[in-house]
């Protein structure tokens, strides 16, 4: 009998609504396979795929077929922090459907997100020594778990793809720590935001998430002011606040720690920046059927669905605008060792329609 739960429920296709789901492929890396970035077809089937040099991070497909991927890099920075956390990264990079290198922007403090923007050019979410003055003031998490007395934050660069320097946003210049502490009394203290994603407004504002204070910030762009927020406790540790063209944003709320709640669950919500309100959302019955501590992130498909990226349990789904789940699928892709592991993690997953596939 299989011993592991999660494989054990069942694994690849679980089930799809041929009427109701919009069709086309499935883009994301796989857990258990460095290196390996899949496009799986509505029967789970491996459409297409690339072989990147190491770890692949948020990758997502460009409509002229190409493929940004941010990926794990060993370079001079090595015995840093940055370098001994698994969601460092290093580089952004940018290849043909054949897999092709056609450029690759490299960064020492660059983890976890980097997005091209539209421009041209790109954003890479960084990671420095937070200044001792201010790391004082940073209320919260669990008392004397600094990383060798010292903690960290988050910074914006944005880079030309030949490597040159253009536009830097600093955390603790724009945020203050008195009043967005660390929310978890369980998390350490060796980061005080700890960002997850970034995100291009169709003004080129940009939209970040800081999950270790569980709040998501839209900087206005030329004037590096924070226009708009949302935190605790409408938010828990939340990941990849999604643009939509409606103006408001998709976010996929983990609720690792929720202060409302005797429990953790997750939930997918839709809020309106102008108002703040939540006006569309979905969580499972019972709510604690779907969650996902970390990572995870949700999409808005062109038939009004959204694709559910249930993360740390491998679990893809598509849900209607009334919560009825017309596709899912669970990755076989299965790697690492306790107390993690043997899991099936994806960071992040997108839809495509099926024009992405050359003819």
């Amino acid at each position: 009998m299989e011993q592991l739960k999660a494989k054990r429920a069942g694994i690849g296709l679980r089930g799809r609504n041929r009427d109701q789901a919009f069709d086309g492929y499935t883009l994301f890396a796989p857990n258990g396979d460095e290196g390996l970035v899949v496009l799986i077809d509505m029967e789970g089937q491996v459409a297409h795929e690339w072989r990147l040099p190491s770890k692949a991070w948020c990758p997502y497909l460009t409509p002229d077929r190409t493929l940004l991927c941010n990926i794990r890099t060993k370079d001079e920075t090595q015995g840093r922090f940055i370098e001994e956390q698994p969601w460092k990264c290093g580089a952004l990079m940018e290849l043909d459907w054949q897999g092709n290198v056609l450029w690759e922007v490299r960064h020492p403090d660059h983890h976890h997100d980097g997005i091209r923007l539209a421009s041209g050019n790109v954003l890479l979410l960084c990671l420095t020594e937070l200044p001792a003055d201010i790391a004082a003031t940073v209320q919260g998490g669990k008392p004397g778990t600094e990383h060798e007395g010292k903690m960290h934050a988050d910074y914006l660069v944005e880079m030309t793809t030949a490597g040159e320097t253009v536009w830097e946003w600093r955390v603790w210049e724009h945020l203050d720590p008195a009043s967005h502490p660390i929310v978890n009394i369980q998390d350490e203290r060796k980061e005080w935001t700890h960002g997850n994603a970034v995100a291009e407004l169709p003004n080129g504002d940009v939209v970040v998430s800081f999950r270790e204070i569980s709040t998501v910030v839209i900087v206005d762009k030329s004037s590096g002011d924070v226009r708009w927020e949302l935190g605790p406790p409408v938010l828990n540790n939340q990941h990849a606040p999604s643009p939509l063209p409606n103006g408001n944003l998709l976010i996929f709320d983990n609720g690792t720690h929720r202060l409302e709640s005797v429990f953790p669950y997750s939930r997918v919500i839709e809020v309106d920046p102008r108002t703040s309100e939540i006006v569309w959302s979905y969580q499972d019955t019972p709510a604690m059927a779907f969650y996902s501590p970390m990572i995870s992130n949700a999409q808005r498909l062109p038939n009004g669905n959204t694709l559910v990226n249930e993360g740390n349990f491998g679990r893809l789904f598509e849900v209607t605008s009334e919560g009825e789940i017309v596709w899912e699928y669970v990755s076989p892709w299965f790697a690492g060792q306790p107390p993690r592991g043997p899991n099936n993690q994806v960071f992040r997953a997108y839809r495509c329609g099926p024009e992405i596939m050359p003819a």
